[in-house]
């Protein structure tokens, strides 16, 4: 038992030090605790909850590229600035619900028209999400910009934008394998490399748009997620126009 003064010493108890827990508990218990807490929670070690927000290797994550089928519902998410604007793309496998990462949008100093345009080639209509208080920007000054971008033909919902409670069920979707990435998606695969907590446990608000649109779409995008609605043409069902998918 390590002295600190010649009266305090520093006792470090983990789970193995309660014989009460079972291996079973304890497995289920680190089962449900984030990455980056678990040496904290289990063996008692100290933690700012600095390093990296999800620690899963992309190794596990990265997929190639396939054609998504079109009765998967869609939504993505748009995260606005004049340095950076960023959207991201997901796609629902509906037999359980998995998510798959398939487009970006990455692009700076460009004004609304500009960013809809984008978006909308992607396919007119797939609904989005976004959080109207990004940015810094105060609600009110979120709330008008998101109705220009709407003016510009997107279809805009307000994201939920409770960071820690998105942080968790991303990483939860992640480390299940619920959560997959197109290898495609540079700009994404570069911000995720560098997602991070600094030594207070903060997480580090740089280079972090596309991170930030995927917890949008973890949160808020099934709310709001559409397939193509077949309309008759010549006696032939052609995909055009949407429906709701919702959860």
């Amino acid at each position: 038992m390590p002295a600190i003064t010649a009266s305090r010493y520093l006792v470090q108890a983990g789970w193995d030090s309660v014989p009460h827990l079972d291996e079973k508990t304890k497995k289920e218990l680190l089962e449900s605790t984030p990455p980056h807490l678990r040496e904290a929670r289990s063996k008692g070690i100290p933690s700012l909850g600095s390093g990296a927000i999800y620690p899963v290797p992309l190794s596990a994550i990265e997929i190639q590229p396939f054609q998504i089928p079109p009765f998967w519902p869609r939504a993505y998410a748009l995260d606005v600035g004049w340095k950076r604007t960023a959207a991201l793309w997901g796609a629902w496998d509906t037999s359980d619900w998995s998510l798959y990462l398939y487009a970006e949008h990455y692009q700076g100093q460009a004004v609304a028209s500009i960013h809809a345009d984008a978006i909308k080639a992607r396919g007119d209509w797939i609904r989005g999400v976004i959080d109207p208080a990004a940015d810094n920007r105060s609600q009110r000054d979120g709330e008008r910009l998101m109705a220009d971008y709407v003016a510009h033909g997107l279809h805009l919902t307000p994201a939920d934008n409770a960071v820690e409670a998105g942080l968790y069920k991303t990483w939860q979707l992640l480390a299940t394998g619920r959560l997959k990435v197109f290898s495609t998606l540079a700009n994404w695969k570069a911000e995720y490399a560098l997602y991070r907590r600094d030594e207070n446990g903060k997480i580090i608000k740089d280079f972090d748009h596309l991170m930030d649109c995927m917890r949008y779409i973890v949160m808020s995008g099934q709310k709001v997620a559409s397939v193509k609605a077949p309309t008759v043409i010549n006696d032939a069902y052609l995909p055009v126009g949407d429906s709701v998918a919702g959860y």
